[in-house]
């Protein structure tokens, strides 16, 4: 059964266990072209079976030792992962920073389900994990992920040519992030 961390009145976000990996499964299989303008290319492993136990592995233990923050979005029946919202290269210390990465599935875009995940997504990352900065950087011709982020806001604190390897090409990046209030 799925590790709820989070409740939004129509999603449950947290993580999945490796009994639950069909349901990851499904999810990236239904929207591999969807994402792959906006993702590293994958290997054909990436969505084996094996593969997808040993990410859904790795997520719990970054859960447990609270270095990565890997969570599903899921619908209330908790048969559907509807996308996912990572909270990675986590570094405690005088930093306190994380990277935020998010994809909504195909199926479920414009319904706003994104910005009400990633709202209470963050606001436990800055209350309860004590984290001072979020970073999220997208693709200058991501209009939605820069609303998305503007929504929660995000704000502009640079540009980086050639800054990551999507879509089999180095791309540029907007460099964005949000401060924790509370600091």
């Amino acid at each position: 059964m799925a590790i709820i961390v989070l409740r939004t009145p129509r999603l449950d976000i947290g993580l999945l266990t490796p009994e639950e990996s069909h349901l990851l499964k499904r999810y990236l299989l239904l929207n591999q072209e969807h994402l792959a303008p906006w993702e590293p290319v994958r290997d054909p492993s990436y969505t084996t079976d094996f593969e997808i136990k040993l990410r859904i592995k790795s997520a719990l233990l970054g859960f447990k030792q609270q270095s990565a923050f890997h969570f599903v979005i899921l619908n209330k029946a908790h048969d559907e992962v509807l996308g996912v919202c990572n909270f990675a290269n986590a570094v405690r210390g005088a930093l306190q920073a994380c990277h935020l990465g998010y994809a909504i599935s195909v199926d479920h875009q414009g319904q706003g389900l994104m910005p009400e995940a990633l709202k209470v997504c963050i606001e436990y990352m800055f209350k309860e994990q004590k984290f001072h900065r979020i970073m999220a950087n997208y693709i200058p011709t991501n209009h939605r992920s820069e609303s998305v982020l503007t929504s929660l806001g995000f704000k502009r604190e640079g540009y980086s040519p050639a800054y990551l390897k999507i879509a089999g090409r180095w791309q540029d990046h907007v460099l964005t992030a949000l401060i924790n209030p509370a600091d």
